[in-house]
């Protein structure tokens, strides 16, 4: 992700000065590198356990093992995305496609399109791709336009979105599928044979060494829990943070500011979420390396503070809270008897 240079005088340009001065911004190359050879490591050694195991149903076990690994191998891909890990926009790109499509059969370049427009329009109604979800509402005009199913999910999306985020993967492999086919996919021909050997290779492992009925079960638990676990890392960033409709005006900073969440926690915290638990130093400077957003944190709360901007901090199960009261009241709109 290329970031859009700051508009001198801004208080974002005094922000950017103040964080490059800090040398925050520069490449951490060598933890990025350590940390692809474990995650690399450890993907080897799930299924090498997933062959050593064999035909039983001690495989979920693996099965939830390799669903935790997808996900911190999806960070790897994620941070590859934005230019956090090297200087090189090729080396970037070609770790995100190994990590992406090969390693866990999710098409980067489409992911990568779709994150952008996230960055650039959190919480937009109208720009945000992340708000238009076709399972859930999160405003009530959402919720009062939908209509049959749609509507009655949207009555109680607050108690189906956990159980949603089951099918996250699925859709994930399924949309990278559709954007891989369409004509406007770029570097259409090697993302689709890294993907194509993905599922070949995964699905053949699978069925090759378990029963058909064991095989089944299998992909169920460790893609849903992958789904699970990849949703539960994203959703505490925006989900119950003002939604920010077409006339808004606000500039780069508060909107990144007011429309972020940050978790606390320590180190557990950092590694289960991949650096996402610093969302408002992420979405404010999107290619800071992972391991520079905590020593930026307090730099950026005071300078928000400075500037009577909401920083929101909050624990990791208030943050679900907060997301899930929003959706309620989101839903209370589609209630019977309401009409768009």
């Amino acid at each position: 992700m290329v970031s859009t240079p700051p508009e001198r005088g801004t208080a974002y340009a005094q922000l950017s000065r103040q964080i490059k001065q800090a040398g925050l911004m520069r490449r951490r190359s060598r933890y990025y590198l350590w940390k692809i050879a474990v995650t690399a490591g450890l993907l080897v050694a799930g299924w090498a356990g997933f062959v050593l195991v064999g035909d039983s149903w001690w495989q979920l076990g693996v099965a939830a093992f390799l669903a935790v690994v997808f996900t911190q191998i999806g960070f790897l891909g994620h941070d590859a995305g934005h230019g956090q890990i090297f200087g090189s926009r090729r080396a970037n790109y070609i770790v995100g496609i190994l990590h992406g499509n090969l390693a866990i059969g999710l098409s980067y370049g489409w992911w990568v399109d779709k994150h952008n427009r996230h960055h650039a329009h959190p919480n937009s109604e109208d720009k945000d791709p992340d708000v238009r979800v076709k399972p859930l509402a999160f405003t009530a005009g959402q919720a009062r336009a939908s209509r049959g199913m749609a509507r009655l999910m949207h009555r109680y999306q607050a108690y189906l979105f956990f159980p949603l985020l089951l099918l996250e993967a699925i859709s994930l492999h399924v949309n990278s599928i559709k954007a891989l086919a369409g004509r406007a996919a770029r570097h259409r021909s090697r993302e689709s044979l890294l993907l194509a050997i993905h599922v070949v290779g995964y699905l053949s492992l699978v069925f090759l060494v378990l029963s058909p009925v064991k095989a089944l079960v299998f992909i169920a638990v460790q893609q849903g829990l992958f789904g699970l676990y990849l949703g539960c890392s994203f959703a505490p960033n925006h989900k119950g943070m003002p939604m920010l409709d077409p006339a808004d005006e606000s500039d780069f900073l508060r909107r990144q500011v007011l429309t972020s969440r940050n978790v606390r926690g320590g180190w557990l915290t950092d590694f289960a979420l991949g650096g996402l638990n610093y969302q408002i130093e992420h979405h404010l400077f999107p290619s800071m390396p992972r391991p520079n957003l905590k020593r930026s944190q307090t730099l950026i709360r005071t300078f928000c503070q400075e500037h009577s901007l909401t920083y929101c901090q909050t624990t990791l199960v208030d943050s679900y809270a907060q997301a899930l009261r929003h959706l309620a009241a989101v839903g209370r709109a589609a209630q019977p008897g309401l009409v768009a």
